[in-house]
């Protein structure tokens, strides 16, 4: 049987908690033959990143944990010249630090940054799955049982197929198939507020209008005189905005390879 890893990213507060719990597992233990004891700065075999998008006011930032993502087509084993990487039977990939001569070059064949190299130890060391826990009675690592929210879930691949069916994962076009899976990562936003420079009034239900290689999507200004279009994928946009008594104001070519905040944008009347 496999084992997955999924993450929702929509349910991820950025407590922390799975990262914490990862270094008060690993650190100042030794769990060998499964693992060396990890050192207590340079490395995080769990690791939260922050994600902030866009510009104040219009800030917002996610959270993604990430960890070994146990490949099935891993490129650390292909690399490793000793034999140091095996695939378990319930899918995790492990990395015996007997067999590893810390020659590195697992560091440069993971394509999502997930080796690390203990340069006192003088061998590589990753993410585990919590194996020894897994081999011992625990039905999951410390990371998932630390996670308040549910962001963070593991168990059989068949049991979570409802969860991972339609995921996404980290990179996809390295081709390393992984088994830990993602859903609701934000995409791009493109966003502003709409006002009356001379009224000095924000313009509530200003049709704002995107349009990318013929795709459309419509929205209104709020009450704050804010639109926002979320979830875009990176592409060039033209945007058109219209409000009753004003006059009509476009963009072309707006860029979504990073968020864009258009700022205040005044309309000026007919």
């Amino acid at each position: 049987m496999s084992k997955v890893f999924y993450v929702d990213v929509a349910r991820c507060s950025g407590c922390y908690n799975c990262q914490l719990a990862c270094k008060d597992e690993h650190v100042g233990n030794d769990w060998s033959p499964y693992a060396r004891p990890q050192p207590e700065i340079g490395q995080f075999w769990c690791r939260v990143e922050d994600h902030p998008q866009g510009s104040i006011p219009k800030l917002r930032i996610h959270y993604i944990p990430t960890f070994c993502n146990h490949c099935r087509s891993a490129a650390c084993m292909a690399a490793c010249p000793e034999g140091a990487f095996s695939r378990r039977e319930d899918g995790l990939v492990v990395l015996s630090p007997e067999k590893c001569r810390g020659c590195q070059k697992c560091l440069d064949a993971c394509p999502y940054d997930a080796i690390y190299f203990n340069e006192e130890l003088n061998i590589a060391q990753k993410c585990t799955g919590c194996a020894h826990l897994l081999d011992h009675g625990s039905k999951l690592p410390r990371c998932v049982e630390a996670c308040p929210t549910g962001a963070l879930q593991f168990g059989e691949e068949e049991e979570l197929y409802d969860l991972i069916h339609g995921a996404g994962v980290l990179r996809p076009e390295t081709g390393a198939m992984p088994r830990v899976y993602y859903r609701n990562i934000p995409g791009k936003f493109i966003a502003g507020t709409v006002y009356d420079p001379v009224e000095k009034e924000v313009i509530i239900g200003a049709k704002c209008r995107l349009n990318c290689g013929g795709k459309l999507w419509q929205t209104e200004t709020d009450s704050y005189g804010d639109f926002w279009f979320n979830d875009l994928a990176v592409g060039v946009y033209d945007l058109v905005i219209e409000a009753f008594g004003y006059k009509i104001k476009t963009w072309h070519d707006l860029r979504s390879d990073n968020c864009v905040n258009l700022g205040d944008i005044p309309m000026e009347r007919e």
